[in-house]
């Protein structure tokens, strides 16, 4: 192996290095970056295109002269903004998107100034490859309780009340930056990408202890427009349920609190309930819309409750978790944040 390349096997092997700089463009790194890592393109986004254009319309001699020109000025700037006063013996490793061009011309320049820099092997599609197949094998060793109850009986904020008691939860929705219904969209939160939404929970599950129980709410195999990796869906549905069997009244009540941001945004929660009217009559859409227009909310969410998330949470439960045939049974009448706290506390004590 040549000395300015680095070959990890294993993700853990990312520790050894004083620092990871990422040299893809900012938009390729927002995409998706290895935890911890910092930003140092070569290439700005727009550089990025200007090149691969000269590149497929005129020449590649004509890209590689124009992008050189670009990777020494920016190199030039990180040096002088960023590594100035890195000591002698730092040792970083550069990451691009394939450990080609990019992070070779970076590691190149490091090494030459005297630090022991490493271009890693394969680049970022090495460790997109690693995180996929630990994601195949990590949930199979957890041991997990899946949460369960139908819409509006408080799973997330459950979980969090679990979490504080000290016990593991992996809460896939916070994760996720959504809360996992057709409505579920967080405002001002953005759902991450695929490729970091795996990530993240990648680092979630390596934060986890095998030898103790895991904490999970009941999801579908889509939370919002992001996939839950396969090997992860089929441990929640293989595991041990609690249900939590809310009022219809209670729970009225805590999606009123919980979704307090839609009273604000009548539009924008019209838009979203046009996506039922494949499953709902047109009739019933338009009431809704009037209950909306009204300002009658709690009419509006025991509608949604009885003649929408209902049926489907009882048809999805029975059919997809094994555990949901002898679930371990909390009845409660109260989803205030005491009334939560209580309830995570008995579902500990069990």
């Amino acid at each position: 192996m040549k000395h300015d390349i680095a070959t990890i096997g294993r993700l853990d092997e990312l520790a050894s290095f004083d620092e990871i700089i990422d040299v893809r463009s900012p938009a390729e790194f927002a995409e998706d970056h290895i935890p911890g890592s910092v930003n140092c393109p070569v290439l700005d986004n727009r550089q990025r295109i200007e090149v691969g254009t000269l590149y497929k319309q005129v020449s590649p001699f004509a890209a590689r002269k124009v992008g050189a020109a670009h990777v020494a000025e920016n190199i030039a700037r990180h040096l002088r903004e960023r590594f100035f006063d890195r000591p002698k013996n730092w040792q970083p490793l550069v990451v691009c998107w394939r450990g080609g061009q990019r992070s070779g011309s970076l590691t190149h320049v490091l090494r030459r100034i005297g630090w022991d820099a490493q271009q890693l092997e394969g680049g970022y599609k090495t460790y997109r490859r690693l995180v996929i197949e630990q994601l195949s094998e990590l949930p199979g060793k957890l041991r997990l309780k899946v949460l369960c109850g139908a819409t509006g009986s408080g799973k997330s904020r459950v979980l969090q009340a679990i979490g504080r008691l000290g016990e593991q939860v992996l809460d896939l929705e916070e994760l996720a930056c959504h809360k996992g219904s057709v409505l579920g969209a967080l405002p001002d939160c953005p759902q991450p990408s695929q490729k970091s939404f795996e990530s993240r929970l990648l680092a979630a599950l390596q934060g986890l202890d095998p030898a103790r129980l895991v904490h999970v709410e009941a999801e579908s195999r889509k939370i919002g427009s992001l996939q839950l990796p396969t090997a992860l869906i089929e441990g929640m549905r293989a595991g041990e349920c609690v249900n939590i069997e809310a009022s219809l009244a209670a729970r009225v009540d805590f999606l009123l609190r919980d979704y307090a941001y839609f009273l604000t945004a009548p539009d924008w929660l019209i838009a979203r309930l046009q996506a039922l009217r494949q499953l709902q009559s047109n009739e019933t859409v338009l009431r809704w819309r009037e209950q909306i227009g009204e300002g009658r909310w709690r009419e509006l969410v025991g509608e949604l409750l009885t003649l929408h998330y209902d049926p489907l949470y009882q048809r999805s439960q029975q059919k997809n978790y094994a555990g949901f045939a002898t679930p371990l049974t909390f009845a409660t009448d109260d989803l205030t944040p005491a009334g939560i706290e209580a309830l995570a506390r008995r579902i500990c004590s069990k």
